[in-house]
């Protein structure tokens, strides 16, 4: 996994959903200021679930503290267009079913479930300064308290 003070490649594409609408971007369009990236797994999962209530009740904190919020996961941006309506998700959601950005981070890990073993990115999330280098790091989140996490990360940077 990176490490903190390192930059990340920031020279791929991710579809979004910001606002309702879908657009291709280039990662480092994201980072026009600091930029705080939640890896999840899943739309519609528990876990994933409550990870993003986490953060869409706290997204107007982050944003009035400078940061921009990305939330990140394999999902379609259809499946992302619903999700954000059903959750009040009001910040960007990405679509990387190619783990574009857990290669960047060096975070994609082998992992198993019901005897099947396939390689996915960890549940994570990472602060980003606008230049791409890595000023923070949560390696295994806390999904029921996932914006806390990020809020004290944030107030000790």
């Amino acid at each position: 996994m990176i490490k903190e003070g390192q930059k990340i490649d920031t020279d791929f594409s991710l579809d979004i959903v910001e606002d309702g609408e879908q657009k291709s971007v280039k990662f480092e369009e994201l980072l026009d200021r600091p930029t705080i990236v939640s890896v999840y797994m899943r739309n519609n999962t528990s876990g994933c679930d409550k990870q993003n209530a986490s953060l869409a009740q706290e997204a107007d904190w982050f944003d009035q503290k400078g940061y921009n919020l990305v939330a990140i996961s394999k999902d379609s941006c259809g499946s992302h267009k619903n999700y954000a309506d059903k959750m009040g998700i009001n910040y960007v959601l990405a679509s990387d079913p190619d783990y574009k950005f857990g290669k960047a981070t060096d975070s994609v890990v082998e992992k198993s479930m019901f005897g099947n073993t396939y390689e996915a990115p960890t549940r994570s999330a990472y602060i980003i300064a606008s230049d791409g280098t890595v000023k923070g790091i949560i390696e295994k989140v806390d999904t029921k308290n996932h914006a806390d996490e990020l809020k004290n990360l944030i107030n000790n940077l």
